[in-house]
C-alpha cells in the first residue's frame, strides 16, 4: 500500500483478512521418528507400538473396571439404601435427624491409583444414582470457607462468594455471566436443592408418585467425597460435619470417606461429638498387590501379548511397586516406558507383533535388517550350530536368510504359547506347598524362569520331593487343575499332555482300595525285625536289625498309587524340561524381548543427588558450552561459581575454614578474568568476588551439600562425601 500523497493527511488501512495458520501441532509421530534407529521402518514400528499401547491401556481399564466392580456395586447399593430409606415416613425412627449416613472406603496406600477409583465412582453415582456428586481434595480445602466454597461450587455449578476474601470485587469482574455468583452457605445449598426438586417435581405434572424408585429420583441424595481424609485439617472437617447435621432434615447428605491406612483414622481425626453424628459403615478395596497379580496376569503372562520384559527389566518394576509406592498404575506407566523405548531404539521390533504379521513383515525386511539380524547372540548361537554350507548360505543368501527367520518366528510364537500353561501348572502344584519353595505367587516362579533354567535349582528338587508326599485326594485335585488349564491351550503339545493328565487321573480315580491294604500288610512284613529284637540287646544286634530294615524299605515294591503319582511328577518334570526354559534359549528373542533396566530404573527411580553431583562436577554434559571442557576429574576454571565452590569443598574434610575456601576460590577466578599470576592483584578478595562466593556457599548449603555449625563460627560442616 502507498501513502504517497500531495498533501499530509490520515491514511487508513482496512486490515486484510487473517491468513490461516498452518497446523504446526505435532503428531505423536513426529516426536518418535526422530532419533529412532533405523528410520526405515520407523513408521510400521510406530503403528506396531501404538496398537500395543492402546491395548495396555484398554486392557488395564478393564481390568481395574473388573476389580472395583464388587466395591462399586456396594456403595451404589448403600447409596441407593439410604435414598430410599430417607423416604419413608419411619426416616426419623431409623435414624437420628442429625445422623448422616457415611461410607469409609478403604483403598490402601496406593495412593495414585485412587483418583482412578473415585473416577469411576463419580460416573456410576452421577448415571445410577443422582446428579448432585461433588469431590473435594485437602490441598484445596485448608479452611473451611475454602471446603464450603469447593463444594457449593461443584454441587450448583456456580461462582460462589465468601465474605472474607479480600479479592471478592475480582471474583466478580472474572466471573462469566451466565453463572451468578452465590452465597456461600449450607442454606443456600438447601434452597438450591428444594429449588431442583420442584422444578422435577413439576416437570411431569400428570404422572403420580408411587413407587420408591421415582421418589428416588425425585429427591436424589446429595454426595460429597472427601479422597484423602488424612490429609484434611482435623479442624475444618469437625466444622464441616457439624455444620452438615444441621441441615440433613432439609438436605440429604451423604459422605463418602476415601481412607488409605485405617478405620481408626476416623477416630483419631473426629472427637465422639462429631463421630456420632456420623452412621459410617466400612467398605474394603482389593489390596494392591492382589491386584498387581491380576494385571500381571491378563497383561504380562499371555501369548496375546507380544511385547515382553526380560527378568531384570520386570525385577525393577516389581521392586519399584514392592518398595516405594505400591502404584499399579506406576507400574502399568513402567510398562508403558519400556514398550516406548523397545520399539523407539530396537529397529528389529518391527517383527514384535502377531505371528500373521511378524511373518509379513519378514519379507519385506531390508538388507540393513537383515545384517542386524545376523548380528544378533542369539542368531550367531543358532549359526554356529549349523553344518559349515549352511553357515555360509545364511550369513550370504538373503531370500534364504528371510524363510529361516519366518520359521524362528513361528517357533518364538510356539515357544510363548506353551510358556504360559506349563508355568501356571507348575505353579498350581507348588503354590500350597509348606514354605512355598517356588514362591507364593506366580510372577516369583515367571523371574526364577526368566533367569536360569528352573529344573535346576534345589528350590525345585524340593519342591518336587514335596510333591511326592502328597495323598491321593489332593493330587486328584492338582491335577484337574492343571488338566483345566492345559485344556484351554490350543497346541498339538498342550493336547497330547491333556491326554496324558486325563489317563492319570482316571487311573487315580479307579485305585482299589485292596492295593492300599495288601501295601500295609507288607509294611509289616517289611518292619518284623524290630518285633524280633530282645528287650535287652546290645549295639551289634541294633546296628545290624537297622541294616536289615533299610535294605527291606529299598527292595519293597512301590504301592499302585505311588507308581501313578511318580508318574504324574514325571509328566510335569518333562513339561517344565521342555517348555520352562529362559527366553534367551531362543533364537530372535530380542525382537520382542525389552532388556535395558538400567534405562528403566533411571527413568523411574531417579536419583537427584547423582544427578545433581554430576552437573557440578561436569557442567559441560548439561551447558553444552565449549569453554567447561576440561579433563576427568577437574573442573574449568570458566565454570559457575557454584561448580568451582563445589569442587574446593571436595578437596576438604568434615570441617571448611570459610576464609581458606574464600581464598581458593578467589584464586580459580582471578585465573578464569585472565588476571596475570605474577601481579599483586591475582587472587586478591574484592567485594564482587566475595558477594559470588556468598552465593555459591548459600546455593551449596540449599543443596545440602554444607551446614553451619556451632563448633566454630568461621566454619561449616561439609554432609555429603564420595562425591563425583
Amino acid at each position: 500500500m502507498s501513502t504517497s500523497s500531495v498533501s499530509k493527511g490520515c491514511f487508513v488501512f482496512k486490515p486484510s483478512a487473517p491468513k490461516k495458520k498452518k497446523n504446526s501441532s505435532l503428531g505423536l509421530e513426529d516426536y518418535f521418528i526422530p532419533g529412532c534407529e533405523g528410520a526405515e521402518n520407523s513408521h510400521v514400528r510406530f503403528r506396531l507400538f501404538d496398537d500395543l499401547w492402546m491395548k495396555i491401556t484398554t486392557d488395564t481399564e478393564a481390568v481395574q473396571d473388573e476389580l472395583n466392580r464388587q466395591i462399586l456395586d456396594s456403595l451404589l447399593d448403600f447409596t441407593r439404601k439410604c435414598s430410599s430409606t430417607r423416604q419413608h415416613s419411619n426416616w426419623a425412627s431409623q435414624m437420628r435427624a442429625s445422623e448422616i449416613p457415611t461410607a469409609a472406603l478403604m483403598l490402601g496406600v496406593n495412593v495414585p491409583d485412587h483418583d482412578m477409583t473415585f473416577q469411576s465412582l463419580s460416573d456410576l453415582l452421577q448415571q445410577s444414582v443422582t446428579p448432585h456428586v461433588a469431590s473435594v481434595q485437602a490441598k484445596e480445602c485448608g479452611a473451611l470457607k475454602h471446603l464450603m466454597k469447593r463444594v457449593l461450587e461443584r454441587l450448583m455449578g456456580a461462582a460462589v462468594t465468601v465474605e472474607d476474601e479480600d479479592d471478592v470485587e475480582e471474583a466478580e469482574q472474572n466471573s462469566t455471566p451466565l453463572h451468578k455468583s452465590v452465597h456461600c452457605s449450607l442454606s443456600t445449598l438447601c434452597d438450591w436443592y428444594i429449588t431442583k426438586t420442584k422444578k422435577s417435581n413439576t416437570s411431569t405434572p400428570g404422572k403420580k408418585r408411587g413407587s420408591p424408585i421415582k421418589d428416588e429420583q425425585q429427591q436424589p441424595p446429595v454426595v460429597i467425597i472427601f479422597k484423602d481424609l488424612e490429609a484434611f485439617n482435623p479442624r475444618v472437617l469437625q466444622d464441616f460435619i457439624l455444620i452438615c447435621s444441621r441441615y440433613i432434615e432439609h438436605l440429604p447428605l451423604l459422605l463418602i470417606f476415601g481412607i488409605a491406612t485405617s478405620p481408626s483414622t476416623i477416630q483419631h481425626m473426629l472427637p465422639h461429638s462429631v463421630s456420632s453424628l456420623l452412621c459410617i459403615e466400612l467398605f474394603q478395596s482389593l489390596s494392591c498387590t492382589q491386584h498387581l497379580a491380576t494385571v500381571i496376569d491378563k497383561l504380562i503372562l499371555t501369548p496375546e501379548f507380544p511385547f515382553k520384559l526380560n527378568g531384570k527389566v520386570m525385577q525393577v518394576l516389581i521392586s519399584i511397586f514392592l518398595y516405594h509406592d505400591f502404584s499399579v498404575r506406576n507400574f502399568i506407566k513402567g510398562v508403558q516406558l519400556a514398550l516406548q523405548e523397545h520399539f523407539h531404539s530396537q529397529p528389529l521390533s518391527v517383527l514384535c507383533c502377531q505371528k500373521k504379521e511378524a511373518l509379513l513383515n519378514v519379507t519385506q525386511l531390508s538388507h540393513g535388517d537383515l545384517e542386524r539380524i545376523r548380528q544378533l547372540p542369539s542368531f550367531r548361537r543358532f549359526v554356529e550350530k549349523q553344518e559349515s554350507e549352511e553357515r555360509m548360505t545364511l550369513l550370504k543368501n538373503d531370500a534364504h536368510l528371510k524363510q529361516v527367520c519366518q520359521q524362528l518366528i513361528k517357533d518364538l510364537h510356539k515357544y510363548h504359547k506353551n510358556y504360559y500353561p506349563v508355568l501356571r501348572c507348575l505353579h498350581t502344584l507348588t503354590s500350597s506347598l509348606p514354605r512355598y519353595p517356588l514362591g507364593k505367587q506366580i510372577r516369583e516362579l515367571h523371574l526364577t524362569c526368566l533367569e536360569k533354567n528352573v529344573w535346576e535349582t534345589e528350590d525345585y528338587q524340593s519342591a518336587m520331593k514335596l510333591l511326592k508326599m502328597l495323598a491321593k485326594d489332593e493330587l486328584i485335585t492338582l491335577l484337574q487343575r492343571c488338566a483345566e488349564i492345559v485344556g484351554t491351550v490350543k497346541s498339538k503339545r498342550m493336547k497330547r499332555a491333556l491326554v496324558q493328565l486325563e489317563d492319570l487321573l482316571t487311573k487315580l480315580k479307579q485305585l482299589d482300595t485292596a492295593f492300599t491294604e495288601t501295601a500295609t500288610g507288607a509294611d509289616d512284613i517289611l518292619t518284623s525285625p524290630v518285633k524280633d529284637l530282645q528287650k535287652k540287646t546290645d549295639l551289634f544286634q541294633l546296628q545290624k536289625a537297622l541294616l536289615e530294615m533299610n535294605e527291606s524299605r529299598r527292595s519293597k515294591k512301590l504301592s499302585p498309587f505311588e507308581l501313578l503319582r511318580n508318574e504324574a511328577l514325571e509328566l510335569i518334570d518333562s513339561l517344565v524340561t521342555a517348555h520352562l526354559s529362559p527366553p534367551e534359549a531362543q533364537t530372535l528373542y530380542e525382537v520382542c524381548y525389552y532388556s535395558s533396566s538400567a534405562n528403566v530404573r533411571r527413568h523411574l527411580n531417579a536419583t537427584p543427588r547423582t544427578s545433581i553431583q554430576a552437573a557440578l562436577s561436569s557442567p559441560f554434559y548439561y551447558l553444552q558450552n565449549e569453554s567447561l571442557k576440561a579433563e576427568d576429574g577437574t573442573v574449568s576454571n570458566a565454570a559457575p561459581d557454584i561448580c568451582i565452590a563445589y569442587k574446593l569443598h571436595l578437596e576438604c574434610g568434615r570441617l571448611i575454614n570459610l576464609y581458606d575456601w574464600l581464598e581458593a576460590y578467589a584464586t580459580v577466578v582471578s585465573a578464569a578474568e585472565g588476571v596475570d599470576p605474577d601481579s599483586d592483584n591475582f587472587g586478591t578478595v574484592d567485594e564482587v568476588k566475595h558477594a559470588r562466593f556468598i552465593r555459591a556457599v548459600s546455593e551449596l548449603e540449599f543443596l545440602g551439600f554444607i551446614k553451619s555449625t556451632k563448633q566454630k563460627t568461621d566454619h561449616v560442616a561439609r554432609l555429603t562425601w564420595g562425591g563425583c
